[in-house]
């Protein structure tokens, strides 16, 4: 049905054109983005946050991890602020990190190397399928969050099932309380960075204070000679209550639009894909309110929005449950020049969009069976386990030059 050259590029045959009503002619390249919440994925080395107020913000050695032992190695001053970019200018200082005890070897967790390593193997090896189905290589493009560190993402990249697959790293540390942030692994044979930042979201609590959650990761570079735009996305939890908490969420989607906003603005055809777990459905507030995103292709507005996880979450598909009832958090957000209502693949549309739930992601037994199998249930360790999120990806086809 279909061969891979050595770039890794698809060429699609006769099957999937009459699959999709197009001349059998044609030969296609396809590109699978995907994303996963890994769910407490954080090394095993007890560390701070060290943060260089001297570089700019989007260097990557602006804010790095080093182990508490190390602090003495470096010259900081004391700091009593919030952390803003613009606070922090010109000083050097030390951000501690107060919810890593628990994945610790002394910690609750008795989380160590061994463990460690089972769950980055784990990982990857769910990464490695993503979008196998009509690829036959692993996805391009991996968006990821919950992830501790650019040493667990260089793990990851590393691992047996990926590392053949030659993936570069983008991560930026953020201020978010937990220590966890989102980050971007791509093929570097088919994807070249040009530009990569994070955008905070600003959030308060109602005494006023600031409430440090996960940045937004931009990584805009050249994917098989296209200009595109990813955006990783770990919007604030329903931690107090889902209407509690909502105003956090809706700060993060005007954030996010904001984004799209102003790449439109540089460019009214850019192409951009936001990814993430939301922590809202398709139809909460923050989505239908800020983005108003068609969930088809025919009804995709111009210049507007297009969010392929919304017929879906109308079948009852979802990533991950609660209390018995199933949520899609995990979503992609596009802007219409990604999709096109006359199935036009002169370049890189969208094709086919999917939850990864395949039976071995699924618990077998207990209160939670059919749910996403964890390797921790409370402090209960599961070497077979994975996360608490089903991973998600899309598809993108282009005719090949």
């Amino acid at each position: 049905m279909f061969k891979i050259n050595k770039s890794l590029t698809l060429l699609l045959f006769f099957n999937l054109f009459l699959t999709l009503n197009l001349n059998a002619q044609n030969k296609y390249t396809s590109a699978t983005v995907a994303f996963y919440n890994v769910e407490n994925t954080f090394d095993t080395i007890k560390s701070v946050g060290y943060i260089n107020g001297t570089l700019p913000y989007n260097d990557p050695n602006y804010h790095i991890q080093i182990a508490e032992k190390d602090i003495p190695n470096y010259k900081t001053e004391e700091f009593n602020e919030a952390y803003t970019y613009e606070n922090i200018k010109g000083k050097k200082i030390i951000r501690p990190l107060i919810l890593q005890e628990e994945f610790l070897p002394n910690g609750n967790k008795r989380w160590n190397t061994e463990k460690y390593f089972q769950k980055i193997n784990n990982l990857s090896k769910v990464i490695s399928e993503l979008g196998t189905d009509v690829t036959g290589s692993a996805p391009v493009i991996v968006g990821l969050c919950e992830i501790e560190t650019k040493g667990v993402m260089d793990d990851i990249a590393n691992s047996k099932a990926l590392k053949k697959y030659n993936y570069g790293v983008v991560h930026f540390n953020s201020f978010d309380a937990r220590g966890v942030d989102t980050g971007l692994l791509y093929q570097k044979s088919r994807f070249r960075v040009t530009e990569a930042k994070p955008h905070p979201i600003f959030i308060y609590g109602t005494d006023g204070s600031r409430k440090y959650t996960r940045d937004i990761l931009q990584v805009t570079g050249i994917l098989d000679g296209e200009e595109i735009t990813f955006l990783v996305n770990h919007w604030p939890s329903r931690s107090g209550g889902e209407s509690s908490s909502r105003p956090f969420r809706m700060e993060a989607a005007k954030t996010m639009k904001a984004i799209f906003e102003d790449l439109k603005e540089k460019n009214p055809n850019a192409k951009i894909i936001a990814m993430g777990d939301f922590n809202d459905d398709p139809t909460s507030a923050s989505i239908k309110e800020i983005f108003n995103p068609a969930g088809d292709v025919k009804s995709t507005k111009e210049n507007g929005y297009y969010n392929p996880m919304l017929p879906l979450f109308k079948k009852g598909v979802g990533t991950l449950s609660y209390r018995d009832a199933w949520n899609l958090f995990d979503q992609f957000i596009s802007t219409s020049s990604l999709v096109s209502k006359d199935k036009d693949y002169s370049s890189y549309r969208i094709y086919k969009t999917e939850v990864y739930n395949k039976d071995y992601l699924k618990a077998t037994e207990g209160a939670y069976k059919g749910s996403p199998n964890r390797m921790w249930s409370g402090d209960t360790y599961r070497a077979n386990g994975y996360s608490d999120h089903f991973p998600v990806y899309t598809i993108l086809l282009k005719e090949a030059k």
